[in-house]
């Protein structure tokens, strides 16, 4: 499966569900207290983040999707905390704050990233049902998608009325299931059990055969458009109805806090569904955002940028030979990341230490380098007979195992002008005796504010030196 980035800007998404203010109190531990056998931490940091809905709905907009959030809060600082985060993150946050009671926070004592302690402050709300419906059939209007964010906290109360709601304007519902009585999402597009919580239901599942088997008759009871359940360690498993199951592996490299990887996959499907992109493609996008997360200490979104990133890991183009898609996605990426772009071309058709030594200053220049290569018909018209050499596939095979470069591709025509107004490089650099101005492309690259630089070539390297020595040694 082809993975791509999608465009999340044009992907509105509504999420109603429990919020809450996940709380850290940091700081160094040095001795045990003197009144019991416990550590003591001095508190040298403290830091607010927004969790259950509202980090789903953080994690939606720092993908670049329009985020709007229904919730329930007390009318406190916690309420005010949270509202500045997600306002500063871009959320349209509308709470229905409710008065002597508290917002629900989960504080967290920590100390060299271990978590020492957690307090929670919690009621269960008495929230108003009707006026929450209402608010909600309001927002639906130009949402692609409805998001309910279930901690079985009190916030949703009449999961049906929204469901319903939802499903009269054609707006896919995705649920995040809570509790033990999954009939109240009953005809929802997709609900993401975590493996307990569908075992909780279902029972226990021997192997994945049993898993599946359970799951369909789950989507045939309660009229689900698909299932997702998420198994930690095991990874993801799709099931819908009349098709296969698919099972995706775990993505993570290193398990660091599974805190708010459930919200990170809810909220990846829901952006990814808004944009446009078929749920199997969804899916996957949301097991990759899913193994950045868990490498993460507590609640944390994932940006557009290091999704983009994990997509290219994922394709094979973070480095090496590229398609003109897969390279305008990588540069994208590299300047999400702040990282200059340089460029040169040529034929490059026998690798000789000339070329090494010229590469490894090109990449001096900037931080990302692209070889732009001609292909063979524009080498046998610019040489003449019997070159290339090596063809295009073996000489861009041969660059892209060059440590000073991290993208390779082809060209057809003598110049590549018509790939320097793509790829609009920080840099454009050529080798020989030139003056900038003799530089082909030099006028596309400076009239946008790019630098053109000549670096020298290495004396007694030369190509067609080298191809004379061998011909006239035969």
């Amino acid at each position: 499966m082809k993975l791509s980035m999608p465009r999340f800007d044009q992907a509105p998404v509504l999420v109603v569900g429990d919020v809450m203010l996940d709380r850290y109190w940091h700081g160094g531990t040095s001795r045990i207290s003197p009144e019991a056998p416990v550590p003591v931490v001095k508190v040298e940091q403290i830091e607010d983040r927004p969790g259950g809905a509202a980090n789903v709905a953080l994690n939606i907009a720092a993908l670049g999707a329009p985020a709007s959030l229904v919730g329930v809060t007390g009318d406190d600082e916690a309420a005010d905390s949270l509202a500045n985060s997600l306002r500063g993150a871009g959320v349209r946050a509308l709470f229905q704050r409710i008065a002597h009671q508290p917002t629900i926070v989960k504080l967290r004592v920590m100390s060299r990233h271990q978590q020492l302690l957690r307090i929670d402050f919690e009621e269960p709300f008495a929230t108003d049902a009707l006026a929450l419906s209402a608010q909600v059939d309001e927002l639906l209007e130009g949402i692609k998608v409805l998001v309910l964010s279930d901690y079985g906290k009190g916030a949703l109360k009449n999961h049906q009325a929204l469901i319903q709601a939802a499903k009269a304007r054609n707006i896919p519902v995705l649920a995040d299931p809570k509790g033990k009585d999954f009939s109240i999402y009953r005809g929802a597009s997709l609900i993401t059990p975590n493996l307990s919580e569908f075992e909780a239901i279902v029972g226990g599942c021997a192997d994945e055969l049993e898993l599946v088997t359970k799951g369909a008759a789950l989507m045939a009871d309660l009229d689900l458009g698909a299932l997702l359940v998420t198994r930690g360690e095991h990874g993801m498993t799709l099931l819908r109805p009349g098709y296969p199951a698919m099972h995706l592996p775990a993505r993570a490299r290193e398990v660091f806090d599974v805190t708010g990887a459930g919200d990170t996959v809810i909220s990846t499907l829901a952006a990814s569904i808004a944009a446009g992109e078929e749920l199997p493609h969804a899916v996957a996008l949301a097991n990759l955002a899913a193994g950045i997360v868990v490498g993460k200490l507590g609640t944390a979104a994932i940006s557009a940028p290091e999704l983009r990133r994990a997509i290219q890991r994922s394709e094979g183009s973070e480095r090496g030979v590229l398609t003109i898609e897969q390279l305008l996605l990588a540069i994208d990426d590299a300047r999400a990341h702040k990282e200059s772009i340089v460029f040169t071309n040529g034929c490059f058709d026998i690798l000789h230490a000339g070329h090494v030594t010229y590469l490894e200053q090109a990449r001096a220049q900037g931080d990302r380098l692209i070889v732009a290569v001609n292909d063979d018909a524009s080498v046998s018209r610019l040489k003449g007979p019997g070159r290339p050499i090596n063809s295009v596939d073996r000489r861009m095979a041969v660059l892209a195992g060059l440590g000073a470069v991290d993208w390779v591709i082809s060209f057809p025509e003598a110049t590549p002008e018509n790939l320097l107004a793509l790829v609009k490089p920080d840099v454009l650099v050529k080798g020989g005796d030139y003056s900038v101005d003799q530089v082909v492309g030099a006028d596309i690259v400076t009239a946008y504010g790019g630098k053109v630089k000549v670096l020298g070539l290495v004396e007694n390297s030369s190509t067609t030196a080298i191809v004379e020595k061998i011909r006239n040694n035969e």
